[in-house]
């Protein structure tokens, strides 16, 4: 992965605006010189990895100093950069001299720079020494595949279709309907149903084709699926429970304690029949832990259930009441086939086979060898349906490992993953390592990660989110992920998890190139990397038991802080080589005297966090693409510098917000509001005038109990807006005539709608969902060609007469 750092530093560093000749005056020619050094550095790295794999600590050393010196070329270069970006944002008279001349600051900033820069290339220079010293090989001959190939929305939406759907099953059918006949039997008493079996079993797929029957879902009044894992909080999980069940707030759980939280449970649930499923339970005292401070799910003799997976036994055996035990069966040798067939040769791929039979003779031979695991046929068929040559299908049977050192999976997935087609894809998987076990993950957050991290390339006639967008599907169809949720506007995969066994695959060969190190109570402090000289980059806390403390825990070189369910974070100065902060869960220290420091943070998110300010010097950070500070809880106005940093593209605010008079930088694409405290207060004419200037919007997104009714005319100047999410007006008396001729997805939420929408929305080319609250009036009417491309249609608090 020493690779992939050069190769992102590269492609950053040729689009920073250093290359003028007025910023760096002789240092240009320096800058110049290095990055063709790091270029020529990268032929390199394709010999080098072999013998590195290969337990060779010399070359371990090598590759440790390529990924630290480039890092350090992209350090020095960023400070002329930012330099320059902040004399391009002065005004008055100081702003015009230092945009066509030099402050004395200025030099001497430039003059650090030649220094910092000669002294890099030095270091490259016994770099280049020690790879003749090593005797690897210059090989230019092998080349990443970047290219993306172009797809229309309709056609890259039907593609969706050739995922086999995670709750699809193969051989499950007969267990599926004994275990469904358990949950609905006539047996009032409160039962558990539990599935036993071993990790990529399919006790999860099994459980959720059961959880979304017709017949379950009839069946039960109340419904609620828990993730428990190796690791969690019995507290979160019933706050989990009470807000599927009974629609509660998250800002109003957040102030309930343990015990107030099971009472409302067990009162609510008193007089419901209701199904639980706790998904992935370790331990033996799960349900006493979740019970512990009042008897949440109560025996109402109704015929109420709880639905249990996990792989030990004795964990299934424990709950004291009723109890079924289902021992998941692996599949046979024709179960294996149809499940492994289906991935590897699903019919859009077979009908281009001339000679499908010799393929399907392998096959069935590659199938036997996965031993009735559904998650190894799946990932092997996966990575099969893009390697369709009969000899390496030949060579994959001919080496099979033996299962009996558990090495199966292992194989599989090094073969998946070194398949991806290029050095951006695979640093894209290895993240999914940042994230904690069973978590659902937000793929629009995880693009803007990427994108923050430099992993998706700039492509021609090709956004950076599309081909987000495309790694994304790539691992479905691999099989490498598990798809949650798609979206009924764009068919993009809109959520997805990653199972344990390639998760633990992920966090062990991300430590070991030094990509990424996970910090947890398990695995204690940081640094279990392969060998003493590896150093990460990227840190990812998650659950510890106290709180973190960054100077004592993470590497002042790190460029990524990523932190899940941490009591108090505390932040130190060391951290100003930040590219990307993610935070969930936490309480925040320090937070307002640091980040100002952090001038190269590209990406922070704060999310259901406490403590945080943000002060004026957050204007300070010029290469600010994302900020997420939704359901979070600020001790201060969002303050009007944010607004001028020219590199702000996706903004996601809470409460505490007051609109500034101008906006400066007008590229936003994304801008969603989220004002749920009714004291919040702002000015309506000023409002409506900052939304009006961002012409540039994709998504737009405003919740608050009442939204001026002059917003809704500020659209027609958005040409590029896909999205609109509006809850809720009090009354809107008319509809503006003109939307965005782009717009896929609506949602308008008011109390009284006075006029018929219809009219005006049907005649939308691109819409796709529409959803509407609110018309009250005597007719609606929509024409026979209106709606051409219309989805998904819902109507709420409708009162019409024809």
């Amino acid at each position: 992965m020493a690779e992939a750092a050069v190769k992102a530093v590269v492609g950053n560093v040729n689009s920073l605006a250093v290359q003028e000749t007025t910023l760096l005056c002789g240092v240009n020619l320096e800058v110049e010189c290095l990055k063709n050094e790091l270029e020529r550095l990268k032929w390199y790295l394709k010999s080098a990895d072999a013998k590195w794999r290969s337990g060779d600590d010399r070359v371990a050393t090598w590759v440790s100093q390529i990924r630290a010196v480039s890092y350090e070329a992209e350090n020095v270069i960023e400070v002329a950069d930012y330099m320059g970006k902040r004399n391009r944002l002065k005004k008055g008279f100081l702003g015009a001299i230092s945009r066509y001349a030099h402050l004395p600051g200025d030099l001497i900033t430039l003059h650090k720079v030649g220094v910092e820069i000669k002294r890099v290339r030095r270091k490259l220079d016994e770099i280049f020494q020690s790879a003749e010293r090593l005797k690897f090989n210059l090989d230019t001959s092998v080349v990443d595949k970047v290219h993306i190939d172009g797809e229309s929305q309709q056609e890259y939406g039907l593609i969706y279709e050739n995922i086999e759907d995670d709750f699809v099953m193969v051989g499950f059918e007969e267990e599926y309907e004994e275990i469904v006949d358990k949950l609905v039997d006539i047996e009032k008493d409160l039962s558990v149903v539990s599935i036993v079996a071993i990790g990529g079993a399919g006790k999860t797929t099994l459980a959720r084709k059961v959880y979304s029957s017709s017949i379950v879902e009839q069946h039960f009044e109340k419904i609620a699926w828990v993730t428990v894992s190796e690791k969690y909080k019995g507290i979160d999980l019933m706050k989990d429970i009470m807000k599927q069940i009974m629609g509660a707030r998250g800002d109003l759980l957040e102030q309930m304690e343990e015990y107030e939280v099971g009472k409302k449970t067990h009162d609510f649930l008193l007089h419901k029949r209701y199904l639980v499923v706790l998904d992935d339970v370790w331990e033996t005292d799960t349900w006493d832990q979740i019970n512990k401070k009042v008897k949440a799910f109560p025996n109402a003799s109704n015929g109420s259930r709880v639905l249990l997976t996990t792989r030990k036994e004795d964990v299934a055996n424990h709950i004291q009441m009723p109890t079924h035990v289902h021992h998941l069966k692996k599949l046979d040798e024709d179960e294996s086939w149809k499940l492994f067939n289906s991935k590897a040769l699903p019919s859009h791929i077979r009908r281009t086979i001339i000679d499908v039979y010799e393929f399907e003779e392998l096959g069935r031979n590659l199938a036997r060898k996965c031993d009735g695991l559904p998650l190894a046929l799946a990932v092997l068929g996966g990575y099969l349906s893009r390697n369709l040559n009969t000899q390496t299908w030949c060579d994959i049977l001919l080496d099979w490992p033996s299962t009996k050192n558990g090495q199966m999976m292992r194989e599989i997935l090094a073969r998946s993953y070194k398949d991806l087609a290029n050095h951006h894809l695979r640093s894209c998987y290895l993240y999914f390592a940042a994230f904690p076990e069973d978590y659902k993950i937000s793929v629009l957050a995880l693009i803007e990660i990427w994108i923050a991290e430099r992993f998706i390339p700039h492509l021609p006639n090709h956004k950076q989110e599309e081909t987000a967008h495309k790694y994304v599907l790539d691992l479905a169809q691999r099989n490498l992920v598990q798809v949650i949720d798609r979206s009924e506007v764009h068919g993009w995969i809109l959520t997805v998890r990653i199972h344990d066994n390639l998760r633990d695959w992920c966090i062990e060969e991300a430590r070991q190139d030094g990509f990424l190190d996970v910090i947890n109570k398990t695995a204690g402090q940081g640094g279990p990397s392969s060998s003493n000289t590896m150093i990460s980059y990227r840190s990812s806390v998650q659950n510890l038991n106290g709180d973190l403390i960054c100077h004592e825990s993470i590497s002042n070189s790190s460029r990524t802080l990523v932190v899940f369910r941490i009591p108090s974070v505390s932040f130190s100065n060391q951290l100003k080589l930040l590219r990307v902060l993610h935070v969930e869960d936490s309480s925040l220290e320090n937070f307002s005297r640091i980040i100002g420091g952090c001038i190269y943070l590209r990406y922070l998110r704060f999310r259901r966090c406490k403590g945080v300010a943000l002060p004026s010097s957050i204007g300070k950070l010029l290469y600010l693409e994302t900020i997420d500070l939704k359901s979070t809880q600020m001790d201060s106005v969002v303050p009007k510098s944010l607004w001028n940093i020219p590199t702000l593209r996706h903004v996601y605010l809470g409460n505490e917000f007051s609109p500034p008079r101008s906006l400066r930088h007008k590229e936003l694409q994304t801008f969603e509001l989220y004002l749920t405290r009714a004291e919040t207060k702002y000015r309506r004419h000023n409002m409506v005038i900052f939304l009006g200037q961002m012409n540039q919007l994709t998504t737009f997104s405003w919740a608050i109990s009442r939204i001026p009714s002059e917003v809704i005319n500020i659209f027609a100047n958005m040409t590029h807006l896909v999205d609109i999410y509006l809850n809720k007006f009090n009354v809107l008396k008319t509809i503006p005539a003109e939307f965005p001729q782009s717009l896929r997805c609506l949602v308008l939420f008011a109390d009284i709608i006075e006029q018929d929408p219809m009219p005006i929305l049907e005649k939308l080319p691109s819409l796709v969902v529409l959803e509407l609250s609110g018309y009250h009036g005597r007719i609606m009417s929509c024409s026979a060609k209106g709606f051409p491309r219309m989805q998904s249609l819902k109507l709420d608090e409708f009162s019409i007469e024809e």
